[in-house]
């Protein structure tokens, strides 16, 4: 009896691994530029004068320096997502303090992310910047 059971299960797997369908082979290389992030040239930022409550929206250019009160802003890279991926901007700072007759002390130096801004946030009394997106220099 126990033989008769055993060969009704290895006769019934055998029939359902032969009805259930062949999975589909990977790809052997990943569709073109997938996973890949778009470079801009233009940060997008938002900074905030925390005494006098002023925002202010600047557009800052890769590699060039931008002014926030007495802040001096270079933005190293742009990043953004591609559009069929979930909406995501990132830009590398460096962020300086710039005070009369004494060297630029620095404050920030990393990558900040428009969906989270407290994840990389830079550390300062007077002021906020976060990254609001990255978009293409207007020509």
């Amino acid at each position: 009896m126990r033989g008769i059971l055993s060969a009704i299960l290895v006769l019934a797997a055998g029939t359902a691994l032969a009805q259930a369908p062949a999975a589909p082979p990977l790809p052997a290389v990943p569709p073109q530029g997938a996973g890949t992030d778009l470079s801009f040239d233009m940060a997008v930022l938002q900074g905030l004068d925390k005494v006098t409550a002023r925002v202010v929206t600047v557009e800052a250019p890769v590699g060039a320096p931008v002014h926030f009160g007495n802040l001096e802003i270079i933005v190293r890279a742009c990043k953004k997502r591609r559009p069929e991926d979930q909406p995501e901007s990132a830009a590398f700072l460096d962020i300086w303090e710039l005070r009369k007759d004494q060297p630029a002390a620095g404050l920030f130096r990393g990558w900040m992310f428009a969906s989270s801004p407290a994840l990389s946030a830079m550390e300062h009394p007077v002021y906020d910047i976060w990254v609001l997106d990255c978009r293409p220099k207007a020509r």
